[in-house]
C-alpha cells in the first residue's frame, strides 16, 4: 500500500509539473517555452520555434519518464539488506524488449515527420513575390539592392541595373587563350577567378563600409524574396529573428546551392540586427548589418526617394531617405558590436 501511494503521488507530481509548463504558455510564444530562442518576426520563424518548443517538451517528458523509472527501480527493486536474494530479474522479457526497441523508432519517425513538414513550409516559394532583394556578401561587409518591387499604387518597379549586368556578362573573363588560339577553361568550374558576372546590380543599392553599417529597408506584411551570392569566400546571411541562417556562396549555380529563399511577411516594424554567421576572415566578427522593417507606405516613399533622378526620384542615399520617412538614418540594433576595422598591431614596450 505504501509503495502504491508513493507511486501515485510521484505520478501526480509529474503530471502537475508538465501541466504547469504547458499552461504557462497558453500563448506558446513566451520566454519560458522559447527555451532560449528569440521571438520570431515571420510565420516561418514561428513554425520553426514551435517545432523546437514541442521537441524540447517531448524530450523533457521522456526524460521525466526515464528518470522516474530509474528512481523507481533503485528504490523498490534494490537488494534488501541482510537478504541473500537478488531482486526479481526481467531479462529475456521479449515483449518488454520489443517495446523499448520500437518506442525510440516511433519517436524518431514522429520528429522526422514534423521536421519535414516545417522544413517544407520554411523553404516554400511562391511566384511573383512583392519585393525581391539582392544580397551580396564580401570581405567584410554587405551590399543590398532591389530587383522587382510591387508598389502600393499597383505598379511594379524594375530596379535591376540591366546596363551594368549586361556589361559584366559581355566582358567576363571565363577562359584564357593558349598558344594554339584555343580557349582554356578557368580553374573555377571553367571560369576565371576574377569573373563576377554572376553577381546582381541594382539602381537602388546600399553598400556597407568600415564607417557605416548597411541598412536593408523592407516592408511589413509583404512576401519578400532574397537572392544571395558572395563576391569572394563563403559567408552566411543570418537575422536572429528569422530563426535560421543561409550560407552565401560564390558562384551559387556552379556550387549547386539554392541561393533563393522567401519569407511570407515581416509581422512587425522595427530594427533587427543581422550578421555573417560563417567564419570568413579577419574582420568576420564586425560584419554586421541591420534589417529595418517599416510600413508599406513608408517603404513606397523610401523607394521613390531613392529612385534615380532620371526616373522621377530624388536619388537620395540610404541615410537621407530614411531620415525623410521619419526613421533613424543609422543602424540602431548592432550595439554593442563594433564595425571598426582599423588595423592594429601589438607593440613591444621599451626595455623588454
Amino acid at each position: 500500500m505504501a509503495q502504491g501511494r508513493i507511486l501515485r503521488r510521484a505520478g501526480l507530481a509529474v503530471s502537475l509539473g508538465i501541466a504547469a509548463v504547458l499552461l504557462s504558455g497558453c500563448s506558446i510564444d513566451n520566454s519560458v517555452l522559447r527555451f532560449g530562442w528569440p521571438s520570431g518576426i515571420t510565420p516561418q520563424a514561428h513554425r520553426m520555434r514551435e517545432l523546437w518548443t514541442w521537441s524540447v517538451i517531448a524530450a523533457l517528458v521522456m526524460g521525466v519518464i526515464v528518470w522516474g523509472l530509474v528512481f523507481w527501480t533503485v528504490m523498490f527493486h534494490r537488494k534488501k539488506k541482510n537478504s541473500p536474494e537478488f531482486p526479481r530479474q526481467t531479462a529475456y522479457n521479449v515483449p518488454l524488449e520489443l517495446a523499448y526497441t520500437a518506442i525510440p523508432f516511433v519517436i524518431i519517425a514522429v520528429l522526422f515527420y514534423f521536421t519535414v513538414v516545417v522544413q517544407n513550409q520554411v523553404l516554400d516559394k511562391e511566384g511573383d513575390p512583392d519585393v525581391t532583394v539582392d544580397v551580396t556578401a564580401y570581405q567584410w561587409n554587405w551590399k543590398f539592392g532591389y530587383r522587382d518591387i510591387a508598389l502600393g499604387n499597383g505598379t511594379t518597379y524594375d530596379a535591376v541595373d540591366h546596363e551594368t549586368e549586361t556589361r559584366l556578362q559581355e566582358n567576363a573573363e571565363v577562359s584564357e587563350i593558349d598558344e594554339h588560339g584555343k580557349e582554356v577553361p578557368g580553374p573555377i568550374h571553367g571560369k576565371n577567378p576574377q569573373d563576377v558576372s554572376y553577381l546582381h546590380y541594382s539602381k537602388i543599392e546600399t553598400v556597407g563600409t568600415s564607417q557605416e553599417i548597411p541598412i536593408l529597408v523592407l516592408p511589413t506584411g509583404k512576401r519578400i524574396q532574397f537572392e544571395l551570392a558572395s563576391a569572394d569566400v563563403i559567408h552566411a546571411f543570418w537575422v536572429p529573428e528569422f530563426l535560421f541562417k543561409r550560407d552565401v556562396n560564390p558562384n551559387p549555380e556552379e556550387n549547386h546551392s539554392d541561393n533563393v529563399f522567401q519569407i511570407s511577411e515581416i509581422e512587425k516594424e522595427g530594427a533587427f540586427v543581422g550578421r555573417c554567421a560563417e567564419m570568413c576572415g579577419t574582420f568576420h566578427a564586425m560584419m554586421n548589418f541591420e534589417v529595418r522593417a517599416v510600413s508599406p507606405e513608408k517603404f513606397d516613399r523610401y523607394i521613390e526617394l531613392r529612385k534615380p533622378k532620371a526616373e522621377g526620384g530624388q536619388e537620395l542615399s540610404t541615410a537621407d531617405a530614411l531620415a525623410q520617412i521619419g526613421e533613424s538614418p543609422v543602424a540602431t540594433s548592432t550595439t554593442p558590436f563594433d564595425t571598426d576595422r582599423t588595423y592594429r598591431q601589438a607593440t613591444v614596450a621599451e626595455g623588454n
